[in-house]
């Protein structure tokens, strides 16, 4: 029905396919050699981040008549980065662009979102674990974990987070750098954002490099909170994938939390 009624909008001379995604919401519109990324009810900020360079450029918002909120975007002819390109220095500029825009924060703030702090993050993921009624030894002791070290990480800076920093989310344009996909962007500690993508795709001895590029230096605090993120992305994780019986990906997680748990500080030169 959301199709019929999207295809209707656009009128017949269109040709609408999925451009694929989690929430089957987004669409690729054609009229022959022209192209635009439909998507129905997407970020709320859409307009901040498209003025910013931070996603492909904002072409038209309309309501339908049931309320929901059509965006168009322009068709930008790129791909996805590959793992290993996350390491470069434009990734790293880009997403500290984007923690230290003003304009993105206070629009954020302005529609009543709340920071994010490690005790909400901490108790929304023991409720899960509770809903879920998982007794997974790696899940129990991940909260415990979390829990037992979770005193002095929350910090003052808050930044808006894009909270799935997934290198299917970057895409390269033959000029541009881009993080898309926002649907799920939140207020919280930067170190919420610089973990995973630390973790899961900078080698270690190349994070102080990478973060001076981003505009930090990597300090025994930073080092706390990115583990703990990490730890807490991890639990968050096995849930998901808990939910879709998705085995080969939670022994996955496990492992990596096998390895944050035996963590220890690494030299700092």
């Amino acid at each position: 029905m959301r199709v019929k009624r999207l295809i209707h909008f656009m009128g017949d001379e269109w040709n609408l396919r999925p451009a694929g995604g989690a929430t089957g919401e987004a669409y690729i519109a054609q009229q022959g050699e022209h192209k635009i990324f439909i998507k129905r009810n997407s970020s709320p900020f859409l307009a901040v981040l498209s003025a910013e360079g931070i996603v492909p450029k904002l072409l038209w918002t309309r309501r339908l008549e049931n309320g929901d909120v059509i965006t168009a975007q322009k068709w930008v002819s790129g791909r996805e980065l590959k793992s290993p390109e996350m390491s470069q220095n434009r990734v790293a500029k880009l997403l500290s662009k984007i923690h230290q825009s003003e304009e993105l924060l206070h629009m954020f703030m302005r529609m009543g979102n709340h920071p994010l702090s490690p005790h909400t993050l901490y108790d929304e993921l023991r409720g899960k674990i509770g809903e879920m009624d998982i007794k997974d030894p790696y899940v129990m002791e991940g909260i415990q974990w979390l829990k037992k070290h979770i005193e002095g990480i929350d910090v003052g800076v808050k930044v808006v987070c894009h909270a799935d920093v997934n290198h299917n989310n970057w895409i390269i344009s033959e000029d541009n750098l881009y993080l898309i996909d926002w649907d799920g962007a939140i207020v919280a500690d930067p170190a919420l954002d610089l973990a995973p993508l630390l973790y899961l795709y900078i080698p270690k001895n190349k994070w102080e490099n990478w973060l001076y590029e981003y505009g930090l230096n990597l300090n025994v605090n930073l080092q706390k909170r990115l583990r703990w993120y990490m730890v807490a992305q991890c639990v968050e994780a096995i849930l998901w994938h808990w939910q879709r019986q998705e085995f080969h990906d939670i022994s996955r997680w496990t492992d990596l939390l096998s390895q944050l748990f035996n963590e220890t500080e690494f030299h700092l030169s």
